[in-house]
């Protein structure tokens, strides 16, 4: 990877680095492996420019993204446009989060929306860094793509790279296949660039 490329692509410089150590850490080792490991990042951080899960929506908005948990409008009225709100509603009581405190600690942050105490503690113990007691070093460059690194590893996504299954990859990263398109658009480029 060089600046150049990083310049095609509409991505700082400072992710250079980064990006250098995680391909390495992860075996991310192929134009291939790299462009869906790029695309999929740069979909889900918006160009490499946010680190940090936005939880300012709209009563609408949450009950869109949310629907089990916001079912009708006098509920999600009650919570929108307030992040402490919709953290504790959304994360307390899953993925390790225990009370209201630690749902608004551990929201997404990273190239890779890490999410919740327990992946955060799995990600602190392989990349021997207390992302527990500093959850913003995620937002930053390097812990932003290690993270994704380490959840692209635990998740097999290399594999799912070299076969170009980039449908089941959305849905390792994702959850479901929202911004499927884009995403596809988006590791075709890279790896135009790449090549």
């Amino acid at each position: 990877m060089t600046y150049d490329q990083l310049d095609a692509l509409g991505i700082d410089h400072k992710w250079l680095a980064p990006l250098e150590e995680t391909f390495e850490k992860y075996d991310i080792s192929t134009p291939q492996r790299q462009a869906c490991f790029i695309g999929q990042c740069m979909h889900e951080s918006g160009g490499f420019k946010v680190t940090k899960e936005n939880l300012n929506y709209s009563a609408a908005g949450l009950m869109k993204t949310w629907p089990s948990r916001f079912p009708d409008m006098d509920t999600a009225e009650k919570y929108e446009h307030n992040s402490v709100k919709i953290a504790s509603k959304v994360y307390a009581g899953r993925m390790g989060n225990t009370t209201p405190e630690e749902a608004g600690a551990y929201i997404g942050r990273g190239l890779i929306q890490l999410t919740g105490k327990d992946n955060y503690k799995s990600a602190s113990d392989a990349l021997g860094e207390d992302l527990l007691a500093n959850p913003q070093l995620i937002e930053e460059p390097r812990y932003a793509t290690l993270t994704a690194g380490w959840y692209w590893n635990k998740k097999g996504l290399n594999v799912l790279a070299d076969s170009n299954d980039i449908e089941t990859m959305t849905k390792r990263i994702n959850g479901g296949l929202i911004g499927l398109d884009d995403r596809k658009a988006k590791i075709n480029k890279v790896l135009t660039i790449l090549m």
